[in-house]
């Protein structure tokens, strides 16, 4: 059963920027933290992004600093990210994921639930 859906990503050039999306129908992640993750080929999934039950708290892997913005909307319940100034290094399909507590966790044993991702490509 999908319990996360996200939406958002696709082909764009270096330097462009998309804002990936993260719906929760089923209200999963009301209270808990949301972390945004990345896969490459041939890499391991990892962190990218995470904000608290609240928002009141975010993290950000240090390579997207200052070019991803992580948000949530309580009443949509849905969790954004924003990423400007995309490069090569980017592309990567990019999972949404409901974490354990209502903090924000960086390692994947830190999150219950995940969507089935969005692919992000960046072409030079």
């Amino acid at each position: 059963q999908v319990r996360l859906v996200e939406s958002g990503g696709g082909l764009v050039q270096v330097g462009a920027s998309l804002n990936l999306s993260c719906a929760d129908p089923r209200r999963t992640f009301s209270n808990n933290g949301v972390g945004w993750f990345r896969q490459a080929p041939e890499k391991e999934r990892e962190f990218v992004a995470g904000i608290s039950w609240n928002g009141g708290e975010k993290r950000y892997a240090d390579f997207v600093k200052g070019r991803f913005t992580i948000s949530r909307d309580r009443y949509k319940n849905t969790v954004s990210l924003r990423m400007n100034g995309l490069m090569p290094e980017d592309t990567a399909v990019y999972y949404c994921a409901a974490a354990l507590r209502a903090s924000i966790g960086t390692a994947e044993p830190d999150y219950r639930y995940w969507g089935q991702g969005t692919q992000v490509t960046v072409s030079s």
